[in-house]
């Protein structure tokens, strides 16, 4: 029983290991696998599902490769599998950088949503951004949830707390203000639509009775 455990155990490390062939371009790719797998779950990366696909089914394929050529295989070739990581690792620069890019623009565009996909996903450099990670969470924390990275910001720094506490109360009240501005604007844009009402129904009787002694008038010809 024991002996099997054992086996199951080493068998699960074995798995989760990566071929030590060229194993410093290997490990980058294989890696964020699963992280650009899970890309196909974000809407802006939908054009690109079929080619996430391919690139998934590829990394397999070469991790497979790599690891024949650890354990001694001669029919697996180093120059061909190194060619092939190569080619790989450019299509995973490729999705680093469109996550980047989407998590700039989601911060130009206001997108939560995308946003917190993006700082979530681990293909953005989230300590490169921290600070505009932050500031941004700090300007939209009433209309988003602490997740992930911005919660994990949240639980190592004491400060950062007493931050989103401040941020929220004073974004609150900002929200209040707004608020109350939109209905101050409706009700005058009522007053001033009724009042326009009221002059058109004014006119309109002056016109009729205006009409009526022209008749009168007429008449008495």
């Amino acid at each position: 029983m024991i002996k099997a455990a054992v086996l199951s155990l080493l068998a699960t490390l074995l798995v989760a290991q990566n071929p030590k062939v060229y194993s410093a371009l290997g490990d980058v790719v294989y890696n964020s696998v699963e992280s650009i797998e899970k890309l196909k779950e974000i809407s802006k990366f939908s054009q690109y599902e079929e080619k996430i696909n391919s690139y998934i089914k590829e990394v397999y394929i070469a991790k497979d490769i790599g690891f024949a050529i650890e354990a001694g295989d001669k029919r697996e070739n180093e120059k061909v599998y190194l060619e092939k990581i190569r080619a790989l690792s450019k299509i995973n620069d490729f999705f680093h950088r469109k996550a980047t890019d989407y998590f700039k623009s989601s911060m130009v565009t206001e997108d939560n949503e995308l946003f917190s996909q993006t700082i979530n996903s681990g293909l953005i450099d989230t300590q490169k951004y921290k600070s505009e990670i932050l500031e941004y969470y700090f300007a939209h924390c009433v209309d988003m949830n602490a997740t992930g990275v911005i919660q994990k910001y949240l639980d190592e720094d004491e400060i950062l707390r007493k931050l989103q506490e401040s941020s929220k109360k004073v974004k609150v009240t900002k929200k209040e203000i707004q608020e109350a501005k939109i209905r101050r604007i409706r009700q005058k844009d009522k007053a001033k639509q009724e009042a326009i009402q009221k002059t058109l129904e004014e006119e309109l009787i002056k016109k009729k009775s205006d009409i009526r002694k022209e008749q009168i008038e007429e008449l008495k010809k």
